[in-house]
């Protein structure tokens, strides 16, 4: 039975969730850079982990934005196969949620209208927009405002199928070397493999917003997942690239088809706020 959606929820939603998830960080995440400052043995990199969880708590307390850097809105929607939206367009819906969220968040505004002219919007939109058909009357927002620190950190690498699992464990932990402290660790990162070269790059970002401690549930996958961790807290690059056991708080892949003559591999870095926040309408 078709269930009828006014466009209006889409904004007043995600209005909401811009500025929710630019000063609160999200409960995965907090528990995670908790367990860290717990776990953490080098004096100095526990002292940066308590600082940056001052910093959370003052940010909640204050409604001061977690980083300067709010980010580059990223939203994702499932979208049920049995909605019918109403009421205008559901581009426009989203854009003016994210244009409402920043101005009335007092968030800074971070995005320009062409990459190359770099005339600043003003209202930081508009967003990026994922959408995805599924079963259903109902309508997932995932929102995941995205920090260009990390983000210009990321990789896309089309290896050959002979590189096989060893040649993607090589990839990924090179671009965390190479990212260093620009990364602003202890960082989440974001892997997609398989698919073409944008798909990948769409699975790393799905990827960041997965629920910290949430493997994947191929066996093989959470094995890699799990391994790389290890290895990539093995570096000692540390919170603020400054030494330390935390380097990745988690390392979330995600996996697609792909064809018989490749392999991509896209990476995608994220500082330890990682913002992330699901709504159901």
């Amino acid at each position: 039975m078709v269930r009828d959606v006014n466009t209006r929820l889409l904004t007043e939603n995600i209005k909401e969730m811009c500025i929710q998830a630019n000063h609160y960080l999200a409960p995965d995440m907090e528990k995670a850079m908790r367990e860290a400052y717990e776990k953490e043995s080098k004096p100095l990199a526990k002292q940066i982990l308590g600082q940056l969880l001052e910093n959370l708590d003052i940010a909640g307390k204050d409604m001061i934005p977690i980083c300067q850097d709010t980010g580059m809105a990223v939203v994702f929607l499932k979208i049920g196969q049995d909605v019918h939206f109403e009421g205008g367009s559901i581009e426009e819906a989203v854009n003016e949620g994210v244009r409402q969220g920043y101005e009335e968040g007092y968030l800074r505004k971070s995005v320009v209208g062409d990459p190359l002219l770099r005339v600043n919007t003003k209202d930081n939109t508009p967003a990026v927009i994922h959408y995805e058909i599924v079963p259903g009357d109902q309508v997932e927002i995932t929102l995941a405002p995205k920090g260009f620190g990390s983000e210009n950190m990321s990789k896309i690498w089309m290896l050959k199928p002979a590189d096989g699992a060893e040649g993607v464990k090589d990839a990924i932990i090179n671009t965390v070397k190479e990212a260093g402290p620009n990364a602003c660790p202890p960082v989440v990162v974001g892997v997609g493999i398989g698919g073409t070269f944008e798909k990948a790059a769409i699975l790393a970002k799905k990827a960041l917003t997965r629920e910290i401690g949430v493997h994947s549930p191929l066996s093989h996958i959470r094995e890699m997942e799990e391994e790389l961790l290890a290895k990539i807290n093995e570096i000692g690059l540390g919170p603020a690239g400054l030494g330390g056991d935390t380097t990745a708080l988690a390392v979330n892949i995600n996996t697609y088809a792909t064809h018989i003559a490749g392999l991509p591999v896209a990476v995608n870095m994220c500082c330890h706020v990682n913002r992330h926040i699901v709504r159901t309408i």
